[in-house]
């Protein structure tokens, strides 16, 4: 199918928004052309809560969350993944409330650093962050009126995990799966076939709705799946093809794939075809000399 984007969000900066019964959305003043308008925090329960993706340490942001809570106890943060833009404000919120803080772990790359290797998304990673509690992969908690089940989903990043609010078919899917954009990742805190494997993950489950770290909800999420799965096996294709076609440089391919991307973007279009040629030189369809690196030379493969 074809992979159609939903940009027609309104974020609602400032105020909270009801997407589902006993779900509030506050969406941070922290868009980027990397978060879109900001980024989505949630707010689950009817007496006691819990909040997921506290999202960046912004003072009006937490605010907003807080008058969001009113007066109503919170138990529970449940953080996605280490990326500054999720997991920074859970630290103040857990002060304000008291709550406990539970995530996969801390922060950690994929893949080691290969020798004089930069990792250029380093700013963007929470590398302080610690949870309260460690949650293995399909982990439940029981709150006060609901259910939350932990689904790891590496791949974005190395601890990233998505959030089913049991018997709802609710997913909180973060950034492993967004309407308005697919998922950035970045190698080493990346991974393509973590990223490919966790997708397949997520399909193989039943849920009616997610709901994302960025942007507004996926309303038929097998088929969006779906669309993605073809998406990213469409730009491996366009990889192989423009390594055939005799491009032999990261920054040949980005030139030629993403010509109509906008241009602030290119350096994680460049980290994205690094992940799909790590996973193609993992599978013999490209070689170069030593491991997959952003400055390295390719040439076809088997």
């Amino acid at each position: 199918m074809a992979l159609e984007f939903d940009t027609g969000f309104e974020p609602a900066h400032g105020s909270f928004v009801s997407v589902a019964p006993d779900i509030l959305r506050v969406t941070a003043p922290n868009a980027s052309p990397f978060t879109f308008h900001g980024t989505n925090s949630y707010i689950v329960g009817r007496d006691t809560l819990a909040v997921i993706d506290p999202g960046p340490d912004d003072e009006r942001h937490l605010r907003t969350l807080l008058d969001a809570i009113g007066e109503r106890p919170v138990s529970h943060i449940f953080v996605s993944h280490t990326h500054r833009d999720h997991s920074p404000l859970a630290a103040r919120l857990k002060a304000a409330t008291g709550a406990l803080v539970l995530a996969e772990g801390p922060h950690r790359p994929a893949r080691e650093l290969a020798i004089g290797e930069v990792n250029a998304l380093d700013e963007s990673n929470d590398t302080g962050f610690v949870p309260d509690v460690a949650l293995p992969d399909n982990a439940l908690i029981d709150g006060d009126g609901w259910s939350i089940r932990a689904v790891h989903t590496p791949g974005h990043a190395a601890n990233h995990a998505a959030f089913s609010l049991e018997n709802t078919g609710v997913l909180f899917s973060a950034d492993h799966v967004m309407a308005w954009s697919t998922s950035i990742v970045a190698p080493p805190d990346g991974a393509m076939a973590d990223y490919m494997t966790s997708l397949e993950k997520l399909l193989e489950r039943d849920d009616r709705l997610l709901l994302p770290g960025h942007g507004g909800p996926v309303t038929q999420p097998r088929a969006f799946m779906r669309g993605l799965k073809a998406h990213r096996k469409m730009r491996e294709r366009a990889i192989l093809e423009r390594i055939v076609q005799g491009d032999r440089t990261i920054a040949e391919m980005v030139g030629a794939i993403y010509r109509e991307t906008d241009p602030r973007l290119h350096g994680a279009a460049g980290l994205s075809i690094l992940a799909h040629l790590e996973d193609l030189v993992s599978r013999g369809l490209v070689v170069t000399e030593g491991a997959a690196a952003i400055d390295g030379i390719y040439e076809p493969g088997r």
